[in-house]
């Protein structure tokens, strides 16, 4: 009997010892969580390796606090935003930051998969950041994500064809036909394949020519004469001499592909194009310039279609604060620069354009940033990739667009998308 007692002791002094490594263990884990928390970035595959390096970065500036996983989607866009909604939906826990495409933001949020951003959080998510791009991140006022990187279009020429870019789709058309009269290379490569990049292009042209796809209210079509104008130009590129064969099969990689080739002298496509083409075509690539994306109407400047991901905290993270503050640091100044000269994207960050890093690689700096000055967004509404299929749909091939028939035709798909009737094709 007199030796339990010094049992029980032996027993309480190790449980003691457990309990003073427990608690230093916790101190050393930081947020309080016990250990460095691991957060989940679903976002984009990237080779360059500028994600993954803005990862490692923000990680080891939180001082052990966290360390942030590149979790890489598909490639596609439809599997991208596939994969977000199927894990939202079953109230997956394990994602912390989404990177969403700007088309997604007002869905993820109706659906209520993604939290608001407020308070000092919003306003260092938007500070020095392009309006356009805020907007895109923007539900019912209410901002829902922070831009990570910009996109948009330019008009790249061969100085070698072309004395001096043309201003207008007028412009571009009547070059290419004198090119092709001259037995020189002279087609234009631009994305008209059934797909997203086909609904960019209707957009874009769309708001150049002063009008809107749907209302402000997003309740209803809006389209009207300027849908007609944009579609008869499309058709207009579609039936004329300077259209690629495959244009109905194209999206922007094989238009990157078609342009290195020779085929052809302007391209309407993103800034990725240009390190492609000094990298793959040094012959050609002292010819390669650029100019703003052509005007449909001689002196109104276009309205290019803005593009881009938008850093978004789930709705059941299990840690909220900590993505909220990773999601700030992924998308910072230095990772931004970083995520331009490696992964060739336009930063969302206004000051990052005038930065001399930046400029000595994206000598067209200056003309990206014009572009999103005046940039538009795609129809923002939860239904948007209904929208979008509806568009991409009604106006392929670009060859046999119907102009009037088909925006009457599309006016009426729209509004059955926008109210979950039919069959979306």
């Amino acid at each position: 009997m007199p030796r339990i007692p010094r049992i029980r002791s032996r027993w309480a002094r190790a449980a003691a010892g457990l309990s003073v490594l427990a608690s230093a263990l916790t101190g050393c884990g930081g947020g309080g969580h016990g250990r460095a928390v691991t957060l989940d970035w679903y976002n984009f595959p990237d080779d360059s390796g500028a994600l993954q390096q803005a990862a490692d970065r923000c990680g080891q500036q939180s001082g052990g606090r966290y360390t942030i996983r590149y979790d890489k989607l598909p490639r596609g866009a439809d599997g991208q935003r596939q994969q977000l909604v199927r894990r939202m939906a079953a109230h997956d826990s394990g994602v912390d930051i989404l990177g969403l495409d700007v088309t997604w933001p007002a869905e993820f949020a109706e659906a209520g998969w993604i939290r608001e951003w407020t308070g000092t959080m919003r306003d260092q998510g938007t500070a020095d950041t392009l309006d356009a791009a805020v907007r895109t991140a923007t539900w019912r006022g209410r901002l829902y994500a922070v831009p990570y990187n910009s996109n948009t279009q330019l008009l790249w020429y061969r100085d070698d064809l072309v004395s001096s870019p043309p201003s207008t789709w007028a412009g571009m058309l009547a070059e290419a036909e004198r090119l092709a009269g001259e037995g020189k290379p002279h087609r234009v490569e631009i994305q008209g394949a059934q797909y997203e990049g086909l609904t960019v292009w209707f957009n874009t042209l769309v708001t150049s020519a002063g009008g809107t796809v749907l209302t402000p209210d997003a309740l209803a079509p809006s389209l009207g004469a300027p849908a007609v104008t944009a579609a008869s130009v499309m058709r207009d590129l579609a039936v004329s001499s300077a259209a690629d064969p495959s244009l109905p099969n194209q999206m922007e990689d094989q238009n990157r592909l078609a342009m290195e080739s020779g085929t052809a002298a302007f391209e309407l496509n993103y800034p990725f194009v240009y390190p492609s083409m000094k990298a793959n075509r040094p012959d050609l690539f002292p010819h390669f310039r650029w100019a703003p994306y052509p005007a449909v109407t001689p002196g109104r400047p276009a309205s290019v279609t803005i593009g881009g991901i938008d850093l978004a905290v789930g709705a059941y993270s299990r840690y909220p604060d900590l993505a909220f503050e990773a999601a700030l640091c992924l998308r910072d100044r230095e990772n931004q620069l970083t995520n331009a000269l490696k992964g060739g994207l336009p930063p969302s960050l206004r000051g990052l354009y005038g930065a001399a890093e930046l400029t000595e690689s994206y000598p067209f700096a200056a003309e990206v940033l014009a572009a999103l000055d005046t940039a538009s967004i795609r129809p923002q509404t939860p239904a948007y990739q209904n929208v979008s299929i509806a568009v991409s749909h009604t106006l392929s091939p670009p060859a046999g667009i119907r102009p009037e028939q088909d925006v009457a035709d599309l006016g009426g798909q729209i509004r059955d998308a926008l109210g979950s009737k039919g069959l979306i094709p």
